[in-house]
């Protein structure tokens, strides 16, 4: 039944939480992020083109992003300086014409309203965060969230989820998972979470899975199909 988290014997259970991704998720961000790596790989001399440092970053960290571009092991210290250095030159860029995912803050205030726990759980770090929190202006704003620069494996490791699940007090079997990446939508089945492909950034092709319950183009599609009163959620 959609909307339910399966237990072993078979039952299900009621849904306490949604967990969102931040980059394509919530904000409509990666093709400035693609731009940003394209000039920071220019500046460093890195060849390698920008699809495949998308495809080897999207949900990881800053520190583990870093090493995966310049494919070798680099201080913490280091690591920090070229992820303020990246992400400053994003934050340039998308400043101008930020965007939501469309249909974002509608579907997460009406998923509160209807008494559900949000949370964010995100690679970005806290000055990516602020950015697009100060932008988004959610009413009511999250009651977690979970930051890639908090000491944290990134995705396709659970830990980032598992900890915004723990902070707002939910079961993970109950929490359902917003992502738009591969790297997340495998960290939501690790967790045990559900999840909903948001095929911003990626065909649902490339995020099916036995956990992911929908897969749609933003959030007008899931306001349009009374995704939210299909939810069978968990009042206490």
């Amino acid at each position: 039944m959609l909307g339910r988290s399966p237990r072993p014997d078979g039952a299900t259970l009621p849904v306490q939480a949604l967990i969102f991704d931040m980059d394509g998720t919530m904000i409509d961000s990666m093709p400035w992020h693609a731009k940003s790596w394209v000039a920071f790989a220019q500046r460093h001399g890195i060849a390698m083109p920008a699809d495949e440092i998308l495809r080897r970053t999207t949900g990881r960290t800053g520190t583990e992003c870093m090493r995966e571009v310049f494919e070798r092991e680099l201080p913490p210290d280091e690591c920090l300086a070229l992820v303020n250095e990246k992400e400053a030159i994003y934050r340039e860029l998308f400043d101008a014409t930020f965007a939501e995912v469309a249909g974002f803050t509608a579907f997460a205030r009406q998923a509160a309203a209807r008494g559900l726990k949000i949370a964010v759980g995100t690679a970005g770090d806290r000055h990516n965060i602020a950015f697009a929190l100060q932008r988004l202006k959610m009413d009511p704003p999250p009651l977690a969230i979970v930051g890639g620069d908090e000491g944290l494996r990134g995705k396709p490791e659970p830990d980032i989820f598992l900890e915004a699940a723990r902070r707002i007090d939910a079961d993970p079997a109950r929490c359902i998972v917003f992502e738009d990446a591969p790297f997340g939508i495998e960290a939501a089945r690790r967790a045990g979470m559900r999840a909903v492909a948001v095929c911003s950034t990626h065909g649902a092709d490339e995020l099916a899975g036995p956990h992911v319950i929908a897969a749609v183009p933003d959030y007008h599609s899931l306001l349009r199909s009374h995704f939210l009163e299909t939810l069978d959620v968990a009042l206490s």
